[in-house]
């Protein structure tokens, strides 16, 4: 039998525990009011200030068209350098693209030839290397075209393809990343305190106090579940409300009490699973490293960074075991698309009844742990 009041006072314990702990404090806090925010801002939604040099060989009329079409805020003002010194530039990091116009180029390019420019990528800077090369090959492409023709013409096509942009209509970065890294810091803290906890309780030799209560394992995990859980839970609701819809200013579409609801089961599963790898663990150096086998995995394939459609069959059909996988589905039509509580069902059965078998899994390996150190 499970007491009520058992699981009540015990829970309050760990609460006093986590709050008398100012490093963990600290962690909280900043994972879910900060980091969201660095996240959120830290991949610009366009080219913003991109370092580009420029070997001009040619020295011409064109050339300096060219030059002049880089400018702020998609570009920095263009470095002008030498060809031996672009190598070196790029190795260094100073600039990400480097454009190489040869000698004789507006002669070739008036006489009909097709001369090339070189552009050189420092593909290391992933953000801004992909979008930077398509942009820099249109200035250059616009900027000929209005030489040899002597004024600037927007070609009219045939065929006009009309973009209908939902949920995000300007694409914006920030509304990805600050939803995603909440969804990061909601598993990352709630395996990480519950685990935690346990662990405490071995390393301060307090476990054999528990033992010696008239209190069940069942009894123990509960009050360490809800207790951890309430606290992430508050944080990330105080998240969603205060930073990322208040102090970032983006749109939350549904309501928060679904985001709660599915939070809640999510957190379930997740202080089950930190318990779970608690009881493997014999150190907190030990419970770091199983951690990170664990997150990664959960994190990168749970459909968050990458749609789950882009993945192999074999890692959809693993990762619909996970609950990560159905609270990101679940979290993204709630905040992202207004989504009622009849759209996420599927989401919340599916939460529930993989929080069922790990808090069972879970509960089987914490009473075998208990009768070991008994």
């Amino acid at each position: 039998m499970v007491r009520i009041s058992h699981v009540y006072r015990l829970g309050g314990k760990e609460l006093w525990s986590i709050l008398r702990d100012p490093v963990m404090l600290v962690l909280i806090a900043y994972g879910f009011s900060l980091l969201i925010y660095i996240a959120a801002t830290s991949m610009p939604d366009t080219l913003n200030k991109v370092p580009i040099a420029i070997v001009d060989e040619d020295r011409s009329p064109l050339s300096t068209r060219i030059i002049s079409a880089f400018q702020p805020p998609e570009f920095q003002p263009p470095y002008l350098v030498d060809l031996k010194e672009v190598d070196t530039g790029l190795d260094a990091g100073y600039f990400t693209f480097s454009l190489d116009i040869p000698p004789n180029f507006q002669r070739d390019v008036l006489a009909g030839k097709s001369p090339a420019i070189q552009l050189n990528v420092d593909a290391t800077r992933m953000s801004q290397a992909f979008s930077g090369a398509g942009y820099a090959q249109q200035i250059v492409m616009e900027e000929i075209n209005e030489f040899i023709q002597g004024y600037r013409e927007t070609a009219t096509q045939q065929v006009e393809l009309t973009y209908r942009i939902r949920f995000n209509p300007n694409m914006s970065q920030k509304w990805f990343g600050s939803i995603i890294e909440l969804i990061e810091m909601v598993t990352m803290l709630s395996i990480i305190l519950a685990g935690a906890a346990l662990i405490r309780e071995r390393e301060h030799g307090t476990i054999e106090h528990l033992l010696v209560m008239p209190m069940t394992p069942a009894e123990i995990m509960l009050a360490k579940v809800w207790a951890t859980g309430i606290i992430v839970l508050v944080a990330s609701t105080l998240s969603v409300t205060f930073v990322i819809k208040g102090w970032l200013g983006i749109p939350i579409q549904g309501s928060i009490w679904f985001f709660v609801l599915l939070t809640g089961l999510y957190l379930f599963s997740t202080t089950s699973m930190g318990i779970f790898m608690a009881t493997i663990a014999r150190s907190m150096p030990q419970f770091g490293l199983l951690m990170m086998l664990v997150m990664m995995p959960m994190l990168m394939l749970s459909g968050g960074v990458t749609p789950r459609e882009s993945m192999p069959v074999v890692a959809r059909v693993l990762m619909e075991f996970m609950p990560s996988t159905h609270y990101v589905s679940g979290t993204q039509a709630i905040l992202y698309r207004g989504a009622d509580i009849d759209v996420i069902v599927p989401q919340i059965v599916s939460l529930l009844a993989i929080g069922l078998v790990f808090f069972t899994i879970s509960l089987l390996r914490f009473r075998h742990s208990v009768s070991q150190a008994d």
